[in-house]
């Protein structure tokens, strides 16, 4: 039967392997995303019909318009600095295939995607050295699980001034801002020349004052924590350089070559917290266009350090490459690996285009590389997400016939409006919601998903957020690898989506469970508890616990199964069985071995939850 089984999974494979992708459907699916990220009012041309309008009143109680913007993920905050980045990765994919977008009649959606979240960085820069960074409290969202359209968690907004700087956030959004400028020149002159004048400002905000943002925003720092603001800064820069051919610019990144690391580090990730394997294929464009001058000899040494990623993505570094599971992915962490290789792919692609109008190759530590081998391998990591990996499964969501259905997403998971018409509140939402075992009643189309650890495995479940939870940082990079992609097969053509209806069930309807048996009285584990936060919403209490699972067994521990009492909050860590109140471990926790042990959290008022063995093996 296991043979049979193996055997099966890899025909499915190879059908995949040997089918072409549709990227241009896929890219239409990656546009339709950003428009369900959406914050503030929606406009009539929205196409994703199961959102509405959202965080109107952000920032009005502090004396500022703060509406509009994007939701980073899952959650209903807006954290500036993967933000900027998604725009900067839109605005590059507009500049360097905008030919390829056109062509695809794709361009119009990229560049709403855009000023939705440039319109957004506008009303943020209040003054030349104000910049709003982030809208609402990551700690009191999480804690609820609600539609963006419900919510009743904290709206505060979080600036930055001289007093609190953040040049890693600043940085972002003052290249987000000029990228932007490129990409709407041939289009608004007036507008792209507006983002001009701000990115200016608020690159000057940014190197004047220096500091990390997470220190002036704290509660963004477990969230997304920045490892640095010299690759923020040496970015802004070379894209105002880029956007506005001035040689200050130029000579600010050959001068702060050393001193911020554009030059020292050799790096094997690109994503929001690291650039500088941007801004290193960034600069080396500038050599490759013959515009070095008298910063040839600096410029070199930028594309030394291009070169090197490269070759560490293609496995072509002597050894110092980047990690890959067995199916082909690079893989650089385990929480949401998928955003890391899309970045990279992207960058590939980018590079291959650069290498290729100059005539250029890479001499790799193994061998000499060509532009058509690293769009190759930007193909590669595309087919990948889009489903050649040994579960045959898409991780774009919404994309062929196999994909992620229990989707780490608070208005995907949750009935519309235009069907539930009552407010979902936070207990609510994980209670009837959050804890569904049916798929998400709305397709998240265009989500980039975690996706599988680094043996290619992947568990879809909406607890497991590491792999199932989307970022807009994520997708944003697909957009300008698909368009290349699509145009490069030799296809065209507008693709345009068409999101699935959403299948409700009986309002009102909930799960049906079987009544679970008595728990066992002698347990192979101990449970020990302790409250690690408290809070007071209105005239209730509330209290983070946190149990930690402790086996006492000298064997192998499989298939517990606990019996929880008195729950009347939200859970982490355990997954629900079909069984009124009983839980099990997840699925990618199948053993607790002799002396191990694992945890989990719940939320809620009152006294806390009873818990015990239901069954074990």
């Amino acid at each position: 039967m296991m043979n049979l089984a193996l055997l099966v999974g890899l025909l499915a494979w190879v059908a995949t392997t040997a089918s072409a992708f549709d990227y241009g459907d896929a890219l239409d699916k990656s546009l339709l995303f950003f428009e369900a990220q959406r914050s503030g009012k929606l406009p009539i041309n929205q196409r994703i019909k199961w959102r509405g309008n959202s965080g109107l009143g952000d920032g009005y109680s502090q004396g500022v318009n703060l509406a509009g913007g994007y939701y980073d993920a899952g959650d209903n905050v807006k954290f500036g600095l993967p933000l900027a980045y998604t725009v900067t990765m839109l605005s590059w994919a507009a500049t360097d295939f905008r030919k390829e977008m056109a062509s695809l009649n794709q361009m119009g959606h990229n560049l709403e995607a855009i000023k939705w979240g440039t319109d957004y960085f506008i009303k943020a820069h209040t003054h030349p050295y104000v910049l709003w960074g982030q809208v609402g409290d990551g700690e009191s969202d999480h804690y609820c699980w609600e539609r963006a359209e419900d919510m009743t968690t904290s709206r505060m907004g979080y600036k930055l001034d001289p007093e609190h700087p953040g040049s890693d956030l600043a940085g972002e959004t003052a290249a987000a801002l000029a990228a932007a400028s490129l990409a709407f020149k041939p289009y608004n002159s007036s507008y792209s020349g507006l983002l001009l004048v701000h990115a200016k400002q608020i690159f000057s905000f940014a190197n004047r004052f220096r500091g990390f943002y997470d220190d002036a925003i704290p509660s963004a720092a477990i969230f997304y924590t920045s490892s640095g603001y010299s690759d923020e800064l040496l970015w802004a820069a070379a894209w105002l350089y880029r956007a506005t051919n001035e040689e200050y610019y130029l000579k600010y990144v050959v001068d702060n070559a050393v001193s911020l690391g554009g030059t020292g580090w050799a790096v094997r990730e690109f994503s929001w917290d690291n650039k500088y394997a941007g801004v290193q294929i960034l600069l080396t464009k500038v050599l490759l266009d013959g515009a070095g001058g008298a910063y040839t000899s600096t410029l070199k040494q930028y594309q030394a350090k291009a070169d090197y990623f490269t070759c560490a993505c293609l496995q072509k570094n002597d050894g110092y490459n980047v990690a890959m599971t067995p199916g082909g992915l690079l893989y650089v962490r385990e929480w949401n690996n998928m955003q890391y290789a899309a970045s990279a792919a992207f960058l590939m692609a980018v590079y291959s285009d650069y290498l290729s109008k100059a005539n250029g190759v890479i001499k790799c530590p193994q061998a000499q590389v060509l532009p058509q081998d690293l769009l190759n391998f930007a193909k590669s990591q595309a087919d990948y997400i889009l489903g050649k990996n040994p579960r045959s499964l898409s991780y774009l969501v919404g994309y062929g016939q196999n994909y992620p259905i229990h989707v780490h997403h608070r208005g995907s998971s949750i009935a519309s409006k235009s069907v539930l018409h009552s407010v979902v509140g936070c207990v609510e939402g994980f209670e009837s919601w959050y804890k569904r075992v049916e798929a998400n009643p709305n397709v998240l189309h265009g989500a980039l998903v975690g996706g599988p650890t680094d043996k290619d495995e992947f568990f879809d479940d909406r607890s497991n957020y590491e792999q199932t939870e989307p970022t807009t940082s994520g997708t944003a990079p697909l957009v300008g690898l698909f368009c290349k992609l699509q145009v490069v097969s030799g296809k065209s053509g507008y693709h345009q989506g068409s999101p699935k209806p959403y299948n409700k069930p009986p309002q009102g309807s909930s799960p049906k469970y079987t009544p679970a048996p008595k728990p066992l009285s002698e347990t192979p584990v101990e449970f020990l508890h302790s409250i690690t936060n408290t809070w007071t919403d209105g005239k209730e209490t509330y209290y983070r616990h946190k149990v930690v699972i402790k086996s006492k067994s000298q064997k192998p521990i499989t298939d517990l199964k606990l019996y929880v009492e008195n729950l009347t909050g939200s859970v982490w860590g355990l997954s629900p069985t079909q069984q009124k109140n009983i839980y099990e471990l997840p699925q990618w926790l199948k053993v607790l071995n002799p002396g191990s042990d694992c945890t989990f959290v719940y939320i809620q008022g009152g006294a806390q939850a009873r818990i015990s063995v239901q069954s074990y093996h």
